[in-house]
């Protein structure tokens, strides 16, 4: 399917991490696979109904888990949730947690970010365009509120608030970056958010992370230094309360936003619409139509 051909079919957008490549509840699911001005997704979205609400579900790493975390065309991946008519998109992460409280299989609702990563494409805009969106508060904060209250309400044990670092990867850190990171005063650390946050600032759409805490990094000496058994065990535990947390959720978070997420370009735009090209206007009609003339 091209990008041009695409109409609105979802309002809610998930993106799945590790361990999480698929979506059982949806009923008459379709798989789609989209272009994008910015190249291919990470692959094909499922298209479906999830308690009655429109939902595009996307495995971020592919489903058959072969994309590095700075691998994954991000701008593609969010430009087609765009086009698709999603307007809040919940992310599912695993992550290791950086506080002795945040322990394996608690989950963590972030309200901060801090990007080591380096080189990724992370803006929409360039190459003839300028825009600068305000990205003081990067997660919704309406979208954390109802992730979290709903998360308690079916027995998770959830940590509001807090910074996920987003580090590069796709090795888990040494003993001495995890002792860094953890004097910075982070709550959790990842390989994907952040890229995906600012891009979905840029999109106008809102943004939660829901955080799986599966270790503690390797800061913690009593514990077993990180490795992906441990993480995939501890996933495996937690793959069905996110699909549990995912279902009881959007009922709550559909509906009109009264957030600031969706007039996150207004005034951000810097170049003039007459300095824009055409085909640079068309390349990016679905962020910044109706801003330009």
């Amino acid at each position: 399917m091209s990008n041009q051909s695409v109409a609105p079919q979802a309002r809610i957008g998930i993106i799945g991490g590790s361990g999480l490549y698929q979506m059982d509840a949806l009923q008459d699911p379709r798989s789609i696979t989209l272009d994008t001005p910015f190249g291919a997704p990470s692959g094909d979205f499922i298209l479906g109904q999830l308690e009655g609400i429109p939902v595009a579900f996307l495995s971020r790493h592919g489903q058959q888990h072969t994309l590095l975390p700075s691998e994954i065309n991000y701008r593609a991946n969010i430009f087609a949730m765009k086009k698709l008519g999603v307007e809040r998109i919940l992310s599912v992460s695993a992550v290791g947690s950086m506080k002795e409280e945040v322990e394996p299989g608690h989950i963590a609702i972030p309200d901060q970010f801090y990007d080591l990563t380096k080189g990724r494409k992370s803006s929409f805009f360039g190459e003839g365009i300028v825009a600068h969106v305000s990205l003081a508060n990067p997660i919704c904060p309406d979208l954390a509120v109802f992730v979290a209250d709903t998360a308690e309400e079916i027995g998770g044990i959830v940590h509001r608030g807090g910074t996920y670092l987003c580090m590069e990867g796709p090795q888990f850190s040494t003993r001495a970056e995890s002792d860094v990171h953890r004097g910075f005063g982070v709550s959790v650390i990842g390989m994907t958010n952040a890229t995906e946050a600012k891009l979905v600032r840029e999109a106008e759409m809102c943004y939660v992370t829901i955080a799986l805490s599966t270790d503690y990094d390797c800061w913690h000496v009593s514990e077993a230094p990180v490795t992906v058994e441990m993480i995939l065990q501890v996933l495996r535990d937690n793959v069905l309360f996110s699909k549990k947390l995912l279902q009881s959720v959007v009922k709550k978070v559909d509906g009109p936003r009264s957030c600031r997420c969706a007039s996150a370009l207004k005034n951000a735009i810097v170049t003039p619409s007459e300095a824009m090209s055409v085909s640079l206007k068309e390349k990016l009609d679905p962020i910044i139509g109706k801003y330009i003339s």
